[in-house]
């Protein structure tokens, strides 16, 4: 009985002790729950009204471009500007809104066509362009009554009967839309290029409404921010050239942020994670380069609300500017080479005969690398609208224009007659003017008698080459007699002199590279024109490739712009370690024997160092021991007054040095550098000047490297012991 009684009363007092437990959690849970209402509450909130993630990337600063010697070519000037990040569910009005508060703030240039409106800012800075379509569009929205009116209840009527689409509609709104409708918005026009350039680009990616702000500008909308969402102030980098015009059609061009992405290449960096407004290269090297170039952007994570608001940015990851480019240029050559041509083009236009020269190259190429040393071009023009002449880069005119480069080419033919077995190094032919049947006299600039090949090339015969290319072809020469030369003979001669680069692709991995012209007639005395170099045509590039070929004995070297692609560094006194380095390519062996091509070495030699040679007298007193060929090439231009073409002459020369061990080869090619009744010596005087140059500027590009090299070990040295 006792023990029936104290299991009674130990019952309750296990379920009082339970209902105690439950109380205490039900005490915790209403405390928790109003600390996450009344505390956290608007934070949860928040994070529940959250849209996804967007991840953006933001510019950075491009590679730098630097010449043979570590010299900065290209680099990048930072510049203020401003941009504007456009949200999902941002409206075309609150945009308008935000552009007419910039537009108090900043000045923005702009041009149209459409209306007139007077030139509102200096046009150094990037103007925006406003379209008909833009005004039209801007129109319909600032007049939505007047808009209204330009559509018809026959319009209306059409839509709803299926007959017309909303969007024809709109077009035939758009179309009786007047000038003098347009004209009520010249007062507007800055508030339509800044909506414009705010809404150029996709959602949740900045777009720049401006670069390039004055630090008052850049300052007064950083006060504003909180009254301009979206609206940002950052950095942006423009190519700065320290060596201005000097090369610059080589190096290429940049978009601008107005320009952004090219029209024809839009869908193409957009599929690799560009902007619409993100600098690209255009042309040249920044466009061939463009990948290593462009840099790895910073990767930015937009955190926003329902209704677009911006919450929250994260940083995901650093961006990085872009690699460098270490060019094969010394750009100290090709400054004073550059000089060099500008100067000549200016005191041989004073003289007589020279009313047709207008440009001239100078290109110089290591012959053991094929590492371009200097690619100079130079052009006179004449400004329509002032009538004053100047000088404009015309580098690219290297590989991109041909000509016909006369007896430089002569070194080939006497190759092709020996590896034929035309001719032997024993061959020798009376120089005598030649005739055939029909035609007139065919001849060297004089009379030289007995020769062999060695004098032929020094002393320039062309009558030797005739007689070359007629024992290739298996032609008996009788004087007044016929040229039975066969159109093989034709293939035979432009495969030998391809073998050198002549005629063909050398292999330089730039647009535009022209692989000359070849002459379309079989006419047989035509083949006796192509052995002198005065009828195909050919580049400078293909030129001094081909003058490298007999300086390293036999050995066709792909021309190379870029030496390495180098680590980007944070200091700008460091060059980054070295990433890639272009390796030597040889791209075909000649076929001739090495005794071949030692003697027509031998007879370039001749040319130079000796009494009679065609260019002693510009190089007898060169203590490099140089080896070289001249050439002089009919060509014809058009007749200002509508006649027969003007005849006037091409003057090239070629040359490499040293003769025994060469270094460096060179091309110069002045095109209509004079009439017949007044020659001068042009190619030869460029040519001895950028041969001397050569050698005065190397030693000292040297020097710097070596210096830079020290003091790099120092500053690791000092960083180490830190």
């Amino acid at each position: 009985m006792k023990k029936k009684d104290r299991r009674k009363t130990h019952v309750p007092f296990r379920l009082n002790l339970l209902f105690l437990a439950v109380f205490a959690l039900f005490s915790v849970l209403i405390l928790r729950l109003g600390l996450v209402q009344i505390v956290y509450g608007e934070s949860y909130q928040r994070e529940v009204e959250k849209t996804e993630d967007v991840t953006v990337n933001t510019p950075v600063p491009r590679g730098r471009m630097y010449d043979r010697y570590n010299r900065v070519i290209v680099d990048n000037k930072p510049l203020n500007a401003i941009t504007y990040t456009r949200f999902q569910g941002n409206t075309a009005k609150e945009r308008l809104k935000i552009a007419k508060k910039l537009a108090d703030l900043i000045e923005v240039p702009y041009s149209t066509n459409v209306i007139d409106v007077p030139n509102n800012k200096d046009n150094k800075q990037d103007v925006v362009k406003i379209t008909e379509r833009d005004l039209k569009d801007y129109w319909i929205m600032l007049h939505p009554e007047q808009a209204k009116q330009k559509i018809s209840n026959e319009d209306r009527k059409k839509v709803e009967a299926e007959e017309m689409t909303d969007k024809e509609l709109y077009e035939r709104q758009l179309s009786r839309i007047t000038k003098q409708d347009l004209q009520t918005l010249a007062g507007d026009l800055e508030v339509l290029a800044i909506k414009r350039q705010m809404e150029a680009g996709y959602a949740q990616t900045p777009q720049i409404i401006k670069s390039g702000v004055t630090n008052e500008e850049f300052a007064v909308v950083s006060e504003n921010l909180e009254q301009l969402p979206g609206v940002d102030t950052t950095t942006y980098w423009e190519r700065y050239y320290p060596e201005e015009e000097t090369l610059r059609t080589l190096l290429g061009n940049v978009s601008s942020a107005n320009e952004g992405l090219p029209r024809d290449k839009v869908d193409y960096y957009l599929s690799r994670g560009y902007s619409r407004n993100d600098q690209v290269g255009t042309s040249y090297l920044e466009e061939e380069y463009e990948s290593e170039l462009k840099g790895q952007k910073e990767k930015l994570q937009y955190v926003t609300s329902r209704d677009g608001s911006l919450i929250e940015t994260i940083q995901l990851s650093e961006g990085q500017r872009g690699s460098d480019l270490v060019l094969t240029i010394d750009m100290e050559l090709q400054k004073a080479v550059e000089e060099q041509i500008t100067n000549q083009i200016l005191q041989k236009k004073q003289m007589s005969g020279t009313s047709y020269f207008d440009r001239a190259f100078v290109i110089m190429m290591d012959p053991r690398t094929g590492e371009i040393l200097t690619m100079a071009g130079k052009q006179y023009v004449i400004d329509k609208k002032t009538g004053k002449s100047k000088i404009n880069d015309f580098a690219l005119g290297n590989l991109s224009t041909s000509y016909t480069m006369g007896s430089v080419v002569k070194g080939a033919t006497v190759l092709a007659g020996f590896d034929s077995g035309a001719i032997t190094p024993n061959t020798v032919f009376v120089d005598e003017p030649i005739k055939f049947a029909g035609t007139k006299e065919k001849k060297s600039f004089k009379n030289m008698g007995p020769v062999n090949y060695s004098t032929a090339l020094k002393q320039s015969s062309n009558v030797f080459m005739f007689k070359t290319v007629m024992e290739m072809a298996g032609v008996t020469y009788h004087y007044n007699g016929s040229l039975p030369i066969k159109s093989d003979t034709f293939a035979q001669l432009r495969s030998y002199y391809s073998q050198f680069g002549l005629g063909v692709s050398t292999g330089i991995e730039l647009d535009n590279e022209s692989k000359g012209f070849q002459g379309g007639s079989s006419i047989p005395g035509t083949a006796l024109d192509l052995a002198i170099g005065q009828y195909d045509t050919y580049t400078p590039l293909q030129l001094v490739q081909y003058a490298s070929t007999i300086a390293n004995r036999g050995y066709r070297i792909k021309p190379q712009i870029v030496k390495e692609i180098r680590k980007p560094t944070i200091k700008e006194e460091e060059i980054g370690g070295v990433q890639y380095s272009f390796e030597t390519q040889v791209l075909n062996r000649i076929t001739m024997k090495q005794e071949y091509i030692k003697a027509v070495q031998q007879g370039f030699k001749r040319v130079t160092q000796e009494k009679g040679g065609s260019g002693y007298a510009a190089f007898s007193s060169a203590s490099y021991n140089p080896a070289g060929k001249s050439g002089t090439a009919q060509a014809f231009v058009k007749n200002p007054s509508g006649g027969e073409p003007i005849e006037v002459n091409n003057s090239t020369f070629i040359a490499y040095a040293p003769a025994d061990n060469p270094e460096v080869a060179m091309a110069v090619v002045v095109p209509s550098a004079f009439t017949p009744s007044s020659p001068n010596n042009i190619s030869k005087e460029l040519a001895r000047k950028a041969m001397d140059t050569y050698f005065e500027l190397k030693e000292k590009g040297e020097k710097e490297v070596e210096e830079q090299e020290e003091q790099q070990k120092v500053i690791n040295t000092e960083t180490t012991s830190q």
